[in-house]
């Protein structure tokens, strides 16, 4: 690999039919093994790989700037987060339990916590490595199977983690990867042994998804898109929350689903506000990935640049201010020429109704609006159809619950943004989605529940 952006990294075949039925009938083989092993077994061999990537944190993270787009120092922090899933999985996975309930004569019931089989894991471009360490990592420690689809954006990581857990110890094809689009997707989706679906994409694919699982009554976990609020109080710690706009509206050029990309802030601070966000903004270093001070690397592709910059000239025409970037960036250096770059940019006079305050843009545009009460921004935040995350700044730490209860979203940040502990469940509401990565919860999304009910008398005849 080299760093030349623009350029084909490989060229990689779509999986169709009969490949996926390979991994399928694979993965479906390798289940039969796994689900009999205990939980202490397999967590042995998700430590192992959790270790691994461990190991090689530096090398995966290079694979993945090259992969991706995004600065190296994210991508090491994403390679870190993967292999700190797998670590909390593999402690659960000797964990699972049922319950036992005592019932009336001596008699008992039960409940077994079991696998699903063969779940189909597809993931999105944007954290490709850590997406797919989100899916498999319950779904392994629960006994299943998974095939999983990277986006045909970012082919190249995931199959870095198949030979990953193949060297831990995961029983052959238990772990498959399949490439390709739209066309592999229904093919996995529609597979009559695949029991379990998650996705994590846009609205509009997850809900196709959504109508071919219903025609196998296949269980369903859709982490989908957002246009999140950001509330700035008056009474925040400016400093700290202008980092947490810059953190919420930038990481990984934009292209992050939970991003806080309507900044509301209480008008008696907002030319203080904005005046410094502008400032920090234009100091972000854009460039070359995969040199250590570049804090903006390039964006996917040239379609979706020229989405984002169409959305950019649309906001303008519609009233908008661009109080900063927006327009196309090419660094100094002559092999990043044809690179997909643009300069962060940061919108001033948005109003609610605007397109670019009302749709997902999945790039480097901050939209401020400003808010004078409580009350209203509460309203204005929760106007929206999705509900992925949304954030509070302020210094008054009873306010801040009490809006992020009022919030009508999965993921909810106070005095931070865009934290993501695999402890804790991430996922959303409304049009973002249902059903959880992380945390506990991944668990119940991973397994099912089987009920036992044995009887210690006689069967007490009614005939």
């Amino acid at each position: 690999f080299d760093t030349c952006p623009g350029r084909v990294l490989c060229k990689v075949p779509c999986s169709g039919e009969k490949e996926v039925d390979l991994a399928v009938q694979s993965a479906k083989a390798a289940f039969k093994i796994w689900s009999q092993m205990s939980g202490m077994e397999r967590c042995r061999v998700m430590l192992e790989a959790a270790r691994i990537i461990r190991e090689q944190r530096d090398e995966i993270a290079t694979m993945e700037t090259i992969n991706n787009g995004k600065s190296i120092f994210e991508a090491r922090v994403d390679i870190d987060i993967s292999w700190q899933c797998l670590e909390y999985y593999a402690g659960l996975a000797g964990s699972l339990a049922g319950e036992h309930i005592q019932l009336p004569g001596g008699s008992f019931g039960y409940t077994r916590r079991e696998p699903f089989g063969v779940c189909v894991g597809i993931g999105a471009w944007n954290y490709p490595f850590q997406t797919a360490c989100w899916k498999s990592g319950p779904a392994l420690a629960c006994g299943n199977a998974m095939v999983f689809k990277p986006s045909p954006f970012t082919p190249i990581s995931v199959v870095r983690l198949a030979e990953i857990f193949t060297e831990a110890g995961v029983p052959k094809g238990l772990f498959n990867v399949v490439q390709g689009g739209a066309a592999t997707g229904q093919l996995l989706c529609q597979h009559p042994d695949v029991a379990k679906i998650s996705f994590t994409g846009s609205v509009p694919t997850g809900m196709k998804i959504m109508e071919m699982a219903a025609k196998g009554i296949k269980p369903v976990t859709l982490e989908l898109g957002g246009k999140s609020p950001l509330i700035i109080f008056s009474d925040a710690d400016l400093e700290n929350a202008v980092k947490g706009a810059l953190v919420a509206n930038f990481l990984t050029q934009g292209e992050v689903c939970c991003n806080g990309t309507r900044v509301f802030v209480e008008r008696k601070i907002l030319d203080t506000f904005t005046k410094e966000v502008v400032k920090r903004t234009q100091k972000i270093k854009i460039g070359d990935p995969l040199l250590e001070d570049t804090r903006m690397g390039a964006l996917i592709n040239k379609p979706h640049l020229n989405r984002v910059q169409g959305f950019i000239k649309q906001a303008k025409e519609q009233g908008a201010e661009v109080l900063c970037g927006g327009d196309l960036y090419v660094p100094d250096d002559p092999k990043l020429k044809n690179g997909y770059y643009m300069r962060p940019c940061v919108l001033g006079n948005c109003k609610d109704d605007m397109t670019c305050v009302k749709e997902e843009i999945f790039g480097p545009v901050m939209a401020i609006l400003p808010f004078d009460t409580e009350e209203e921004v509460v309203e204005r935040a929760n106007a929206t159809k999705f509900g992925l995350a949304g954030g509070v700044f302020t210094r008054d730490i009873q306010k801040a619950h009490r809006v992020v209860a009022a919030l009508k979203a999965g993921m909810c940040f106070i005095n931070n943004y865009n934290i993501s502990p695999v402890e804790l469940p991430f996922g959303g509401y409304k049009s973002s989605g249902f059903g959880r990565e992380n945390g506990r919860a991944a668990i119940e999304c991973y397994s099912q529940l089987k009920t036992v009910c044995v009887e210690m008398g006689d069967v007490e005849s009614v005939f």
